[in-house]
């Protein structure tokens, strides 16, 4: 940090501390909304019997969000009794600045929130400006459905889009902590749920609750809702013996048959689950390469790449001034000054502050001679997908499967078996193409999609991180499907197991490459 701008929080910290400040009208409107807020969420369920709680920062354009101050409901008090004067006000290292005064009997002695050192967590890592703690019975059973999972998953709900980051057909996760005798005794859990899933906006606590955060009380507030209509959901959908976290919400399929439940599993030596002396483990999921392996290369090759790359400069002009083209630019610049110090040959620099037409002019030399070279980088991934969006939504494409595919996922899809997908193009082209082929919308079959931003896929470290994100007990349990031997021995060293699809067009393998291979689906 310079001078200049130490300077100026240590003088926004001074003016939010002064006692002026502290009896203000943005902390007094904070500390109503607080009120009102509780109110709300006892009629709902959430914070009955005192437990619960809601923080949320002083918003205050003059001061930068990191130094703004924090209002935070107290513990152990009737929620939907609350009144404005009852609220804590504490700085950003938690520092309480002004409390309460004591009630007469029968209330108890004021005391901070005991959710206090969990908000300051969410706060310091996720520059939240609210967090809302619920002990709604939603979330409290939702974590009972299955004692050992460490997550919850669901996927195509409507209300899954009312999730920051998230989409209807995307599968929503949200990690699961144990709980403890006292809510303090959270706070590391709770920090290390938050880095291992940084897409997450809450945490779960099995026999508890839930933690929501979002960038305002608004945002907050809103993702609570949802995450609560989706655990209710799930509880239904598990009364009615069907399958939330697949797309079709299909029947509960168990490995072993409609017999077998993991109540009267018994757990194998390799600590497997296994019915009867059975078998102990199954293949969980799958994941597959797209091109070459559910997609001709050709198709790739000859068709979306020569799109985008006939199509980018119309695409910049048309869009320059959007966020998202904004956004792509930045990405690539960002690339290019990286590829201009290694030398990478065709990388020509991008004049940020140049004109409309000089940067999108070195942002489509750069982008054409990314793709000639067939580079498999994010920046210029997301920008493919934004072009090639256009051409299926003006249906000038149309995604391109092998005839086995759509067969082999439905297939899967009634076996229970949950199907990802990992390529190099982005997600959002992936959805793309899946959702638009002859053959229908065959996203119904998928529960979720990765890209280069969960690794390169000729890492073990990537497949380490999908087998992660996936939840499984052992990678074993995850088959991963492609045609590049380079990505078959990366996710081979991660504990998967793999086969190497075999199409025409693609390149050849080793002599003694050691995989399984098949040439159709109808094979696996």
């Amino acid at each position: 940090m310079d001078a200049a701008s130490a300077a100026i929080n240590g003088a926004a910290k001074t003016a939010t501390t002064s006692q002026a400040y502290l009896e203000g009208t943005k902390v007094k409107e904070t500390k109503a909304l607080i009120a009102e807020l509780c109110r709300h969420f006892y009629n709902l369920g959430w914070v009955s019997g005192t437990g619960g709680s809601i923080t949320i920062k002083v918003h205050d354009d003059a001061v930068p969000k990191p130094q703004q101050l924090i209002v935070m409901s107290p513990s152990g008090v009737q929620k939907e009794r609350m009144m404005e004067e009852d609220m804590y006000v504490l700085s950003t290292d938690g520092t309480v600045l002004s409390e309460p005064l004591s009630k007469p009997w029968p209330n108890k002695p004021p005391k901070c929130s005991d959710c206090g050192p969990l908000f300051l967590k969410a706060y310091e890592m996720r520059n939240a400006g609210s967090v809302i703690h619920s002990h709604g019975m939603e979330s409290c059973l939702v974590t009972m459905l299955n004692p050992s999972s460490k997550e919850f998953r669901i996927t195509h709900m409507e209300m899954i889009k009312g999730i920051q980051g998230h989409g209807y057909y995307d599968e929503l996760v949200v990690p699961i902590i144990e709980n403890t005798a006292h809510e303090r005794e959270l706070t590391e859990s709770l920090a290390e749920a938050i880095k291992a899933y940084p897409k997450t906006t809450a945490v779960l606590v099995r026999n508890h609750g839930i933690y929501v955060w979002g960038d305002s009380w608004i945002s907050a507030k809103t993702q609570a809702e949802c995450y609560h209509y989706l655990f209710d959901a799930a509880i239904k959908l598990h009364q009615l013996g069907l399958d939330w976290s697949t797309p079709s919400h299909g029947p509960i399929h168990h490995p072993d048959g409609p017999q077998c439940s993991l109540r009267n599993a018994k757990v194998s030596a390799k600590g497997g689950i296994s019915s009867n002396g059975g078998i102990g483990q199954s293949r969980r999921c799958i994941v597959l390469d797209i091109e070459g392996t559910t997609t001709p290369i050709s198709f790739v090759a000859d068709v979306l790449f020569p799109y985008a790359r006939d199509s980018v400069e119309k695409h910049l002009v048309l869009t320059y001034d959007t966020t998202e083209t904004q956004d792509d630019i930045k990405l690539l610049c960002a690339q290019v000054d990286e590829d201009l110090k290694n030398g990478v040959a065709g990388a020509v620099p991008i004049p940020v502050d140049g004109g409309k037409e000089e940067v999108t002019g070195a942002v489509v030399a750069n982008v054409r001679a990314m793709i000639k070279a067939d580079r498999k980088i994010t920046a210029l991934k997301q920008l493919q997908g934004h072009i090639w969006r256009t051409g299926f939504l003006n249906h000038e494409l149309e995604g391109v499967v092998f005839d086995d595919v759509p067969e082999a996922l439905e297939k899967w899809h009634s076996l229970g078996i949950k199907v990802y997908i990992y390529s190099s193009g982005s997600r959002l082209a992936q959805k793309l193409l899946f959702g638009n082929t002859k053959y229908g919308d065959l996203r119904k079959y998928l529960c979720g999609f990765f890209d280069t931003t969960i690794g390169n896929k000729k890492e073990t470290r990537s497949y380490v991180n999908i087998t992660e994100t996936l939840g499984v007990d052992n990678p074993s349990q995850i088959l991963f499907v492609t045609d590049v031997y380079e990505e078959a021995t990366a996710a081979k060293t991660a504990g998967m197991e793999v086969i190497v699809s075999i199409r025409a067009g693609n390149g050849p393998l080793p002599e003694s490459h050691g995989f399984r291979t098949v040439e159709s689906f109808s094979d696996i």
